[in-house]
């Protein structure tokens, strides 16, 4: 895929009916970020308690949708301030969704990074899902949910991808293959049992479909993913991961391999349906993602 093609919508990011609201933000990533901040409130993590029956808005999944309940409770610009209780749930990846859709409704390339943040819990690296847009001459990081009014002593908004701060899933995976990390340190949250070398293994399946544009959550399941290893095909996740990590090298001829074998292997992206866990029911349901 070239740059050109992250400038346009994917079915996920496409604001339908709504796009008139996102016309109206300014598409410098501060704006957008702080845009983010403002209509979604992280599910468990944004310091507010939400009532128990508006926690199925984590699974809004289209943009489109988190806007419809947004204007539902707010029928105003997305600039104008919310009250935390009444922002739409959502997570990492919702934050990153509404700007990649901000950013792409303004032709600025953008897409979705799925990995690990070591910034939240020392010792711990939380999963976690940043934009990386173009900015006429690199790809740039940067994670919406963090507010630069915090003491982060880093720039969120242009994160060195040398500094440790955040790691895609596939050099995650590729290192831990090399034995050169503790998968159990790599998940959820320390609190919880979701972590460790499955974990990481789902989540080059998830960074593999966010950079061509299925961007899912964080809970969906699909193809090749797997809570057992012992018969899984870890040559193939080696292999996408080695892919993953050459084009961000800018590695041309691996990024068409990338695109290729996405198009043409069902064990890497979704089909029709996902098998989604919802993350604070435990519930599972089958999603059809046709629109």
């Amino acid at each position: 895929m070239n740059v050109d093609n992250y400038r346009q919508h994917s079915p996920y990011s496409d604001p339908g009916r709504h796009a008139a609201l996102l016309d109206a933000v300014p598409a410098d990533i501060a704006t957008v970020a702080a845009t983010a901040r403002n209509v979604i409130v992280h599910y468990r993590a944004g310091g507010v308690d939400l009532p128990i029956d508006r926690l199925d808005e984590v699974n809004s999944r289209w943009v489109d949708r988190i806007l419809d309940t947004d204007q539902s409770r707010f029928a105003l610009p997305l600039r104008t301030e919310r009250p935390a209780v009444g922002r739409v749930a959502g997570c990492c990846r919702d934050h990153t969704l509404l700007s990649v859709a901000l950013l792409r409704q303004h032709g600025i390339p953008s897409r979705s990074r799925v990995g690990f943040a070591s910034y939240f819990t020392p010792g711990w690296h939380h999963d976690h899902v940043l934009v990386e847009y173009w900015n006429g001459h690199r790809w740039v990081w940067a994670d919406p949910e963090v507010d630069p009014a915090g003491d982060w002593r880093f720039d969120g908004y242009d994160i060195d991808p040398t500094a440790g701060l955040f790691d895609s899933a596939a050099r995650v995976w590729s290192t831990y293959r090399a034995g050169a990390i503790d998968p159990d340190s790599y998940g959820v949250s320390p609190e919880l049992p979701t972590r460790g070398p499955w974990f990481i293994h789902a989540y080059v399946l998830h960074e593999l479909a966010h950079r061509q544009k299925d961007e899912l959550l964080l809970w969906d399941g699909f193809g090749a993913m797997t809570e057992d290893l012992a018969d899984a095909d870890l040559t193939l996740v080696d292999e996408i991961a080695a892919l993953l990590l050459a084009a961000d090298d800018g590695d041309e001829a691996a990024e068409k391999a990338l695109a290729d074998r996405y198009a043409t292997d069902t064990r890497l992206r979704p089909g029709l349906q996902v098998r989604s866990i919802s993350p604070f029911s435990g519930e599972v349901s089958r999603v059809d993602l046709r629109r």
